[in-house]
């Protein structure tokens, strides 16, 4: 069974920092995986913010480059995202997903809450 568990969202002031977490199990070989973060915000489409893929590389949505990095673990079977100088338009659900290289299923997290007041 696949789980990913993501952590370390919360409320941060305009300008701040927060780094999130997702930890993975029940995947076949997690360095096969693509693992990306997505968020949502209230009435909202949920959108790619960004990916590190298995061959990899990684990739950033062009609202958050600069300011937010995504890096693994294969050995930990972790994803990070590291967001710096927040703004409140970052606020939304951070949801961890992975997705097999050769295509398939989407796993999703539950979702991190991450509120960035003004």
């Amino acid at each position: 069974q696949v789980r990913l568990v993501e952590s370390g969202g919360g409320l941060v002031q305009s300008g701040g920092s927060l780094r999130l977490s997702c930890a993975a199990s029940g995947l076949t070989f997690f360095s096969n995986y693509d693992m990306s973060w997505y968020r949502q915000a209230p009435g909202k489409e949920r959108d790619l913010v960004a990916t590190s893929s298995a061959r990899g590389t990684s990739n950033s949505a062009d609202s958050v480059k600069g300011r937010f990095s995504i890096s693994r673990d294969n050995a930990k079977n972790t994803v990070d995202l590291q967001m710096t100088s927040l703004k409140p338009e970052d606020s939304a659900v951070y949801y961890c997903a992975a997705r097999a290289r050769w295509g398939g299923s989407t796993y999703w997290g539950q979702g991190t809450q991450v509120t960035v007041s003004s």
